[in-house]
């Protein structure tokens, strides 16, 4: 595509911009952010602010339609979502992870993907591995407090993994490029 269909100042009719405005200046090169972090963050983040949604409505109204077997078995949604564990510091877990979700969602737009704050980029690492830690520490509430497992709740754990390995890959791959300058000066 090289330099065609860009004005003088190398950006295309809506001003985004092309991979590079002309070849031979290096101060007009534009970055691209890769369009899959966004996506797949921001579907996994809708997903799990879904499932969470669901959860939420599940506590608040006694668990009476919750859809997951209970019977016996290690599969016991009621036994999970109503245990002692099923809150932290008197908040519902549920509540926690629509809190969770709704931040992560914000997080995983396309402005704060394309963002070279490093506050933005960091808080989304950061946040994604708050929710990983709160996944593991619920699971291991799950498999050898309580001796049961929420089906749904697996689901939300997953999300969270999926959001922390989207996060951390995509994070890594829109690194800013290190000026030679920057690095010459420090270098020494």
């Amino acid at each position: 595509m090289g330099g065609e269909g860009l004005d003088a100042e190398g950006l295309g009719a809506e001003g985004l911009g092309e991979d590079a405005a002309a070849p031979d200046d290096p101060d007009l090169t534009r970055t691209r952010t890769p369009w899959w972090p966004w996506v797949v963050g921001t579907a996994l983040s809708l997903i799990g602010l879904g499932i969470a949604g669901y959860l939420t409505y599940e506590h608040y109204t006694g668990s009476k339609s919750l859809s997951c077997p209970a019977g016996g078995g290690l599969i016991n949604c009621l036994n999970v979502t109503t245990s002692v564990y099923s809150k932290i510091h008197g908040v519902p877990v549920a509540v926690l992870g629509l809190v969770f979700f709704a931040v992560m969602l914000a997080l995983q737009s396309p402005p704060a993907w394309s963002s070279s704050s490093r506050v933005v980029r960091w808080t989304r690492v950061v946040w994604s591995l708050v929710g990983l830690g709160t996944a593991v520490w619920l699971v291991y509430a799950e498999l050898v407090k309580i001796r049961n497992i929420c089906l749904w709740c697996t689901s939300v754990h997953i999300m969270s993994l999926l959001i922390f390995i989207t996060t951390a890959i995509g994070t890594l791959a829109t690194m800013p490029e290190i000026e030679d300058e920057y690095v010459e000066e420090y270098a020494e």
